[in-house]
């Protein structure tokens, strides 16, 4: 799988961990900086996927950053702000910003622009998770087949697919749709099994009895 590499420069590292936390357990790689010098040299030394930036940081504005990466680099940036006001917003825009969310804002919309951000993006644009299931932005597909899930369906095959070589258990699963019921994971395994078999002729999830599931494609 190719790894989508989020940089995010926060200079509350309270907030960071939190909202690194909850990244990683969408699937995504984190690196955590708190000063716009380190972010303009992360960017410079190491290769990300998006950049999640706010604007105050200690040592100098996120505006400036802003245009260090639009001359610099061509990743897209969503700046997240307690900056509410028009003009900050307009500013951050026009200086190259991708997205603008204030803050306090909702994590699972967050999660949901960044795969619209990457969509965008040509240079991730595809990520081949499997032989035939691919991820492409929030969708999954089957070759050129689209499987028609929920938002929870989702983020449970997308977790089985990453995790094809071992047994998820129904925890790790829980986690992704912040819901640590089993009944509630099983129901949704059954319908993705459904939604599977009606594309692929084959359910691809197996149950492993007390332990999980697990994903494997020629099942």
């Amino acid at each position: 799988m190719l790894d989508t590499k989020i940089l995010l420069v926060e200079d509350d590292e309270v907030a960071a961990l939190s909202l690194s936390e909850f990244l990683v357990s969408c699937g995504f790689e984190v690196k955590s900086v708190f000063c716009a010098t380190d972010g303009i040299s992360n960017m410079s030394n190491f290769e990300f996927d998006i950049v999640l930036l706010d604007l105050n940081l200690p040592d100098f504005s996120g505006f400036e950053v802003l245009k260090v990466l639009k001359n610099k680099h061509n990743v897209p940036v969503i700046v997240i702000s307690a900056f509410s006001d028009l003009n900050s917003k307009l500013k951050a825009f026009k200086f190259g910003a991708s997205d603008y969310m204030v803050k306090p804002f909702d994590l699972e919309e967050l999660e949901a622009r960044i795969w619209v951000n990457l969509s965008k993006n040509s240079q991730i644009n595809l990520k081949e998770d499997s032989e035939a299931f691919k991820i492409i932005g929030s969708q999954i597909y089957f070759k050129n087949s689209m499987l028609d899930l929920t938002i929870s369906e989702f983020k449970i095959l997308k977790l089985l697919i990453k995790n094809k070589q071992r047994v998820t258990s129904r925890e790790e699963l829980g986690r992704v749709i912040y819901d640590k019921s089993g009944r509630a994971i099983d129901n949704h395994i059954k319908n993705i099994r459904k939604k599977i078999k009606k594309i692929t002729n084959r359910e691809c999830i197996k149950a492993i009895y007390g332990v999980g599931y697990l994903f494997k494609e020629d099942l």
